[in-house]
Formats: C-alpha cells, structure tokens, sequence
C-alpha cells in the first residue's frame, strides 16, 4: 500500500523497526552552547527529552483541572469499577504502536498482578456501510442491513485494545493468545443504529502456561443491552501459572465436512485492515517469528466469523454463539468446514483439510 494511503495512526512492523529517527545533532549543539560552565565528556542529554505528556483519554480526564466536560468526571460502574466515558473511539493503530513500543526492552515497565479496577465506555458508535461491505466480503457474509454478531466485536474492539494497552494491564498485549470467544446477541442490530460500548476485564486467574483472563465488550442501543463478548487471553509466563491443566485425551471425531477453504497470506493482511487488529502475527513473516510462530496465522476472529458466515441463513434472531481457538491456522492453508445440527442449535468445527486437527470448536445455542 502506497503511503499516501496508509491511516496516519497505522503501523506495521518495517515503520517500528526502520521508522523516522529524531536528529539529534542541533540539539546537543544547541546544548553545548548554553551549558556553564562548558559540557564535558559526559553531558546530561535529560534536556533533550521533551516532557512526557499525560494521556488524559486514559485517565478519564481532559487536563481541565475544573473538571467541566463529561469524561472529566467518571462514574462508579458495576463491581466497584470506575467507570471513564471516552469522547471518541480510540484510533487502533496509535495503541498497536504503544504495544509493540512496550515489548521493547527497558521499555515496558512493571505491570500490574490485578486487573484494572476500570470500565471504559463510549457512546453513539455509528456503521460505516463501506467499511461493512468491506468486513462482510472478507469474512464471507452477505451484504445486509442486519450486523453479522462478529462485527460489533470489531465495531467495539478499539476500546477494549485501549484497556489492554494500558500501562498497569497485567498481562502484556504483545504475544497474548485469544483462546476462547462467546458472543450473545440479544436481537439483530441494524446498519442504522447507534451503539454505546463498554469493556472491562475480569477472572484473571492461573493457567498452566501463564494466567489468563476475560475481556468484556457490551453493546447497547438506547439503553438496552443488545450485544455481549467475551475474549479469553492467555499471557504465557515463564513461571508456569498453575491452574487446571487441559485434557490430553482423544479427540472427538471433527463433524463431516461441508465445505474447504484456501487461506491465503492476504486473509491476514485484508482481516487486519477491516479488524483494526494490526498485530504482526497475523501479517508479518518477521513479527511472527518474533513472537514463536513459524510463520504468519490467521486471526482467531477471522475463523470464528468466518464459520458463522458459513450458517448466517440458518441463525435464530437471538443466540450464543461460543468458540475454543485451538490450532492456528498457518498462512497459507486449506481448512475445512463442517457443522451438525441437534435440533437446539449447531456445533461446528474449522480443522486442517489434510491431517483434520483441530483449529476452532463452536457451538450456537
């Protein structure tokens, strides 16, 4: 993509690695010739450093010590979280860069051992019909009026990459793994409604390769709560974390398979660019490797919208629709498709056309 066309927040992994350096060579000119008496070898370069600005999006202020504007004064959410209205919906690409910043080392700081004790929201998220077109083409969806139940999590998504991003977060954004998603629409949102969001994280707890916890996205229209994710991430720790270990045993038998599909490297590139999700992972041989992946994969995300696109005409108007991430899948690959019904609703399945393991397990109910 030319960069005249890339989103002024976007980053991709070439600009955080080979990106624009400041020059500092007028600066430390500019230095030395204020300094009394003369600068030494050793001079302090601290006044080169500008001062670090306060994110007030994050701490739910405006920086008016008067505190007259909404988000200046945050309200008490349920569970004794405190709750901070933003005005806007935060710019992913911006967040991305602060992540992948923050793996760095010496960059990233002490985390936090809780959760955040916080509840971020915004109000009157509107639909882009082009940007749904664009998200329904990719993930297989036909072009309709009504929300597929995997777009309000990326209508939602920068919010909850803000409270993941922020810097007492306990598990770090950069190489966590989404293992598990359930979404519960309450009725069909329309193209034309608004949606308030909220998010919160709870249930941090051990796991045998590290901790894991849950990611809370809530969609409202008009007060009523139409839409509700929750994302599982596991951070993987050295120190193993405890916690119920998973069954090895067999198996089930994959459903008989429907259909095949071929993954190709632009299902990153293209999930990515309507997600918002920019993590290198999912579009970067280099950033994949970085982050213990042979090779690029596919967005959990992705395979979840993309199995649902795959029973959209046989969707109830109200369900819960709940996946396991397991394997991921390589780019490029052939997956394939296979959904049973049980009369109360489906289970369904995406595994490798070749060797049948397992990527994703689902069930809608």
């Amino acid at each position: 993509m030319a960069t005249s066309d890339r989103e002024p927040d976007d980053l991709t992994l070439h600009d955080l690695i080979e990106g624009p350096t400041q020059d500092l060579t007028s600066a430390r000119a500019a230095l030395a010739a204020r300094a009394t008496p003369p600068v030494e070898a050793t001079q302090d370069l601290s006044a080169l450093v500008p001062p670090r600005p306060v994110d007030h999006e994050v701490d739910g202020t405006s920086g008016d010590p008067r505190r007259r504007q909404l988000h200046d004064r945050p309200g008490g959410g349920p569970g004794g979280r405190r709750r901070v209205d933003l005005p806007r919906l935060p710019a992913a690409g911006a967040l991305y860069r602060r992540a992948l910043l923050g793996a760095l080392p010496g960059m990233g700081g002490r985390r936090g051992r809780e959760l955040p004790a916080l509840e971020l929201s915004v109000a009157g998220v509107t639909v882009d019909r082009a940007h749904l077109a664009d998200y329904d083409r990719v993930c297989g969806f036909r072009l309709a009026d009504r929300l597929p139940a995997t777009y309000l999590h990326v209508l939602g998504f920068p919010l909850s990459l803000r409270l993941m991003t922020a810097a007492d977060f306990p598990i770090p954004l950069t190489g966590v793994v989404h293992v598990a998603n359930r979404i519960t629409v309450a009725r069909p949102v329309q193209v034309g409604e608004s949606v308030d969001f909220r998010t919160y994280a709870e249930n941090l707890r051990p796991h045998e390769r590290g901790r894991q916890l849950d990611v809370v996205l809530v969609g409202s229209v008009g007060g009523e709560e139409v839409w509700r994710g929750v994302s599982t991430y596991l951070g993987k720790e050295r120190a193993a974390g405890g916690g119920p270990r998973r069954d090895r045993g067999d198996r089930p038998a994959p459903p008989a398979f429907s259909a095949q599909w071929r993954v190709t490297p632009r299902v990153g590139t293209d999930y990515a660019r309507v997600s918002g999700d920019h993590n290198p992972i999912h579009t970067s041989k280099l950033g994949a490797r970085l982050f213990g992946f042979p090779g690029p994969i596919a967005h959990g995300m992705w395979s979840k919208a993309r199995c649902l696109s795959a029973l959209e005409s046989r969707l109830p108007e109200a369900y819960t629709v709940d996946v396991a991430f397991k394997l991921p899948v390589p780019l490029p690959s052939t997956v394939a498709f296979g959904a049973t019904s049980d009369g109360a609703g489906w289970d369904f399945g995406l595994h490798g056309a070749r060797d049948g393991r397992p990527h994703l397990v689902g069930t809608v109910r």
